[in-house]
């Protein structure tokens, strides 16, 4: 928990685009560790399925920020 309070910091306070898509990135993956961590604790599989779906979305949202950063479009 403490560090997605820290990553939302930096979302929030980044000096520049870059260091936001990079703390969005690193939200991504302390959720997609959370959701993991809860499932190892409860014995629960299912949600795998949504730890797998968030790590998709993080990928194909960092992706589009990157390339929107570099060329100024997403879809050419």
């Amino acid at each position: 928990m403490a560090a997605i309070a820290l990553t939302l910091w930096r979302l929030l306070r980044g000096p520049g685009v870059m260091d936001r898509v990079l703390a969005l990135d690193t939200l991504a993956i302390n959720a997609i560790a959370l959701v993991i961590l809860f499932d190892i604790l409860f014995g629960n599989a299912i949600s795998f399925e949504a730890a797998l779906l968030i790590a998709m979305m993080g990928f194909v949202g960092t992706a589009a920020l990157c390339k929107f950063r570099l060329s100024g479009d997403v879809i050419e």
